[in-house]
């Protein structure tokens, strides 16, 4: 993509009603704008990203045995009162009254429509496991959307849900989707620790959320330091087979301040870490919270009729975007890590005005495109100082930098955007570096 006709207003200045570095970039990279409180449109950048982001979930979601379904973002009130939480649930809960005065509600969480799917065709323990997930846009009515997409009232989710035939085969579930997890913010560049949770309003008594590591994270985390190792987590490739590894991770001291008894540690001091966190993502084991409520049932293997047992998985695909750039950043804008950047390289003309400059741009342009490496061309006639702040702001991890100097040598200057690094390459070296 030639940045001259791309969609990209960028910022110089640091909007005033950003509050996190992750709604100051956002904003200043030309990602999104506000349309309303907590609600955004995503311009092309921030779009590419959360489409990658939103990539790697669907992956590891597939790879875990889900089956994607898509539910719909209005549902009818009868399922939520059916199931007790359409009262409970509070203001949150954007409640609609369609022409013919039926009561609506924009989705908040799935647990009831996908409670109704299931029931409605799944009648035999024979057809069970069931592990089905969606991505979608949901919205709840916060009192006070701030933070930007870390915590809007209009987001995207991916949320799974689980049936199983009894306990503990809905372990076995929830271990998996643990597993997925895991899988899923290592692929993201990101060091995520589970942290056991109270189940809240969702119901349940088995529940982690997924904080993952930031130093401008909005909760304190103390936990124990193996929780940080990637070893156990290369062991977890086979699911099936995990030897155990699942219930070490899970037996692996957590957890977030105001539930943190230094007195009481089980750590010793030199194996506790603290450190800052997000969290972007939560699985629960609820039992028969809503089966037991709306009948969700299936014959077992005696021809009885029993409820199933159900879990949820939830995870902020929007949020994580932010949460990706409280993780990597610096003080001249955001830094992508290779799995979910918008473009891999940023090739720069330092001399749009130049027929030699820009006839070797249009070249290693083409030939990028040819290997199949997504690069952003910066063809303008602007000053350099001008290119170089705007490709730091917005972080793909390479920049390439022709000049005439460099031409007159047959090289071409390569930046790592997270290290600084700076190397000198022929233009056929570069290529072979960036597919390797």
């Amino acid at each position: 993509m030639r940045l001259s006709r791309y969609f990209l207003p960028t910022l110089k200045e640091n909007p005033s009603e950003a509050q996190i570095t992750s709604h100051r970039l956002m904003l200043r990279a030309g990602m999104i704008r506000q349309s309303s409180a907590g609600i955004y449109s995503w311009l092309p950048l921030g779009l590419k990203v959360l489409r990658n982001i939103e990539k790697i979930v669907r992956e590891e979601q597939d790879r875990a045995g889900a089956q994607e379904i898509l539910m719909p973002t209005i549902q009818p009130a009868e399922i939520w009162q059916e199931s007790g939480r359409y009262d409970a649930y509070g203001k949150e809960m954007l409640r609609i009254t369609d022409r013919h005065e039926r009561e609506m509600l924009y989705g908040p969480t799935n647990e009831e429509m996908v409670t109704d799917i299931f029931r409605h065709n799944i009648k035999s323990y024979k057809q069970l496991p069931a592990l089905l997930y969606h991505i979608q846009w949901k919205f709840r009515d916060e009192i006070r959307p701030r933070f930007g997409v870390m915590r809007g009232r209009e987001f995207l989710m991916k949320d799974a849900y689980s049936f199983d035939i009894d306990k503990e085969r809905a372990r076995d579930t929830y271990n998996r989707m643990y597993v997925a997890y895991l899988r899923t913010f290592a692929r993201l560049g990101l060091v995520a620790i589970p942290v056991r949770a109270d189940t809240g309003a969702i119901g349940g008594d088995l529940s982690h959320e997924f904080q993952i590591l930031a130093e401008t994270g909005e909760s304190t985390l103390y936990y124990d330091k193996a929780l940080e190792t990637q070893e156990m987590l290369e062991k977890l490739a086979d699911l099936e087979n995990n030897e155990g590894i699942v219930e070490k991770l899970q037996s692996l001291y957590a957890a977030e301040e105001e539930k943190h008894d230094p007195d009481n540690c089980p750590v010793a001091p030199e194996n506790l870490k603290t450190a800052k966190g997000v969290e972007v993502g939560h699985i629960f084991n609820f039992g028969q919270k809503y089966s037991a409520s709306m009948g969700a049932r299936v014959l077992d293997q005696d021809g009885q009729q029993v409820e199933v047992e159900m879990g949820s998985y939830g995870i902020g695909v929007s949020r994580l975007v932010a949460a990706l750039i409280e993780a990597n950043h610096d003080e001249d804008g955001i830094i992508w890590p290779q799995s979910v950047a918008p473009y891999q390289v940023g090739l720069i003309n330092l001399q749009a005005k130049n027929a030699e400059c820009t006839k070797a741009c249009d070249d290693i342009y083409k030939k990028l495109q040819e290997a199949g490496i997504e690069v952003l061309y910066d063809d303008r006639t602007e000053r350099p100082g001008a290119k170089f702040a705007n490709m730091d702001l917005i972080g793909l991890p390479w920049q390439l930098i022709v000049g005439p100097k460099g031409l007159e040598k047959g090289i071409v200057e390569v930046k790592e955007r997270a290290t600084g690094e700076r190397q000198e390459l022929s233009v056929d070296a570069i290529v072979d570096k960036l597919k390797a």
